[in-house]
């Protein structure tokens, strides 16, 4: 998922966290005040899902445009990419504390245009507020709390800034449930999030700037008088000669490898390490996003509608358990990922994704070939010119069924007696939806009547288990360990642009794949880039679990291969790549 990334941390640093934070409140104030940023990215990214359901239903220009839908989900990562880019510059120039206001401020104000919006344009350009925010947090919420959190439990701290950005998720899900009856459903659904971004800038009001930008600022006091609430006052001067060294070194790599990024591509595509080490952090995070994932954050709902759950209320019910699966996924990772290697998990990860992804392919191609029939009677039930025009022009009606009614951009009208038994295919109109329901029956305008759609959410869980511990959180570790130190930021910001633009790739077309390809052969696709990606990994990703980081410098500079490769010749005679 999720592209807020995460840190290790070990069963020890749990423990000494919940023991200092309970004897310095402070830390856990200043971290969990942080962390609504990260609280802030995962409702965004789940919110959206269920609010498109009731945008659809109130602007008919989005229920018939494919491309807008496209459009207003995927405007927020669009945003979120230059919100990063942006967000960089203000944690380098202001500091954290102004980079995380001006976030809040952001999402606040694009919370608030989306729930009062009159128009679809208006929507998107909230969405890109919210997005322009969503980005400045990811990078800047981790960034804060790490480096005013004791070095000690700083793994896990940040650890907790990613459970809360899947806990945003589970937690969107259930508010859109909770407005599915209220006037304005999606309104509500988008305006709430502009209240955790208020509590957030007012904590943040009382909150200092990050010791380490003090520091680095030459505003040494101020440095040290908030390491004093942090530290044991017997620890505070050790803390500030690390810092000091720390910075030190940083500044010295600066200047060896340049302050800017065409110094800094250019030096790493000349250092044979980072050059590997790049092959292997970009190919977790674009493997990650093409794996589907967003497709399941962004569209769950209309997924299973797809599935041929047609209520919108059951919808979000169903996809409500997809959400807390990967919530769950994300803490059996932190618990696995040090005792089986990250190679491993994401391997394993990789064949259960593409398991799933093949039978739910199989599982939508048999629901489209089993999908009701049309019967004219039924259609003709209804008002005169009801039916749907393409059906009238076709030259063989009797072969339509409910899936050919949908593709020729009409509504079907579920049998009364029995919704799999015939129904009638009518034009895609409000009045006749209405009329639909006013016999009692079910309008279905994105899949049909289905036996085979309850299997279709049971494997997208499944998707989801087989995502999240491996898929979900280890390319974040990986890219936190396959650097050389002093290009571990830049290497881990290439693979993250890598990953956002998938990200907004693959936002951007699912509908339309799925217009073009039925849901079939959309994940079908998703299967086969997957295999792809695992092959990939399986070449180019070492495993990195127990190793010293000069150790993984060294594996790389020898030239990592596969160990069904190595028969012939030792790793050392490896030549460059």
């Amino acid at each position: 998922m999720v592209e807020g990334g995460t840190v290790k941390a070990d069963k020890t640093e749990f423990t000494e966290c919940w023991k200092t934070t309970w004897e310095t409140p402070y830390i856990m104030r200043l971290a969990l005040s942080a962390g609504i940023g990260g609280l802030l990215f995962g409702y965004d990214t789940g919110v959206i899902s269920g609010a498109l359901l009731y945008i659809r239903d109130d602007f008919q220009q989005v229920d018939r445009k494919t491309w807008l839908q496209e459009v207003i989900v995927s405007m927020a990562v669009g945003g979120a990419i230059f919100g990063a880019a942006f967000g960089g510059w203000i944690n380098d120039r202001f500091g954290r504390k102004p980079s995380i206001l001006v976030a809040d401020v952001l999402f606040f104000i694009g919370a608030i245009i989306m729930a009062v919006a009159p128009a679809p344009w208006v929507i998107i350009l909230g969405r890109i507020l919210v997005g322009l925010g969503v980005g400045m947090a990811s990078m800047t919420a981790p960034l804060y709390i790490s480096e005013a959190s004791p070095a000690r439990i700083r793994g896990a701290l940040v650890s907790t800034n990613g459970l809360l950005i899947t806990g945003g998720q589970f937690l969107s899900y259930l508010i859109n449930l909770a407005f599915t009856k209220a006037p304005g459903t999606w309104r509500w659904m988008l305006g709430v999030a502009g209240a955790p971004a208020l509590v957030q800038f007012i904590l943040m009001l009382s909150l200092p700037e990050s010791p380490r930008w003090l520091y680095r600022q030459h505003k040494v006091e101020e440095a040290r008088s908030i390491l004093e609430k942090i530290y044991p006052a017997d620890e505070v001067e050790d803390e500030l000669k690390a810092l000091k060294l720390s910075i030190e070194s940083e500044k010295a790599d600066e200047e060896a490898i340049g302050d800017n990024w065409i110094a800094k591509l250019k030096g790493a595509l000349g250092n044979v390490v980072v050059r590997r080490g790049l092959y292997a952090g970009v190919t977790v995070q674009v493997a990650q996003q093409f794996s589907g994932i967003n497709t399941v954050m962004y569209y769950s709902p209309t997924i299973v509608q797809f599935a041929g759950f047609a209520s919108n209320k059951t919808a979000l019910a169903l996809s409500l358990v997809t959400s807390g699966l990967n919530t769950v996924g994300s803490v059996v990772s932190m618990a696995f990922v040090d005792r089986y290697g990250r190679r491993r998990m994401m391997i394993i990860s990789m064949i259960g994704i593409i398991s799933c992804l093949v039978i739910l392919s199989v599982v939508f191609f048999e629901a489209a070939s089993h999908a009701p029939k049309v019967n004219q009677l039924e259609s003709n039930h209804f008002a005169t010119n009801a039916t749907c025009p393409s059906y009238i022009s076709a030259p063989n009606p009797s072969s339509w069924n409910c899936m050919s009614c949908l593709k020729a951009d009409c509504g079907f009208c579920a049998n009364g007696a029995n919704e799999y038994s015939p129904g009638a295919c009518l034009a895609k109109t409000t009045d006749l939806e209405n009329s639909c329901h006013g016999q009692h029956r079910t309008w279905f305008k994105d899949g049909c009547p289905s036996k085979f759609g309850f299997l279709a959410v049971v494997f997208l869980g499944l998707y989801i288990i087989s995502y999240s511990p491996g898929m979900g959180t280890v390319p974040w570790i990986v890219n936190s360990e396959i650097y050389p130190l002093k290009y571990r930021g830049f290497g881990g910001g290439v693979a993250a642009v890598f990953n956002w633009i998938c990200n907004l790739i693959v936002s951007l077309t699912f509908l339309s794949l799925t217009k073009a390809l039925g849901s079939s052969g959309t994940f079908l696709l998703f299967a086969g880039l997957c295999v792809i990606g695992l092959i990939f990994i399986y070449l180019f990703v070492p495993e990195t679990k127990g190793l010293q980081f000069e150790e993984v410098e060294e594996m790389l500079k020898s030239g990592y291969k596969p160990k069904a490769f190595k028969r012939g010749r030792s790793m050392g005679d490896s030549q460059p790549a």
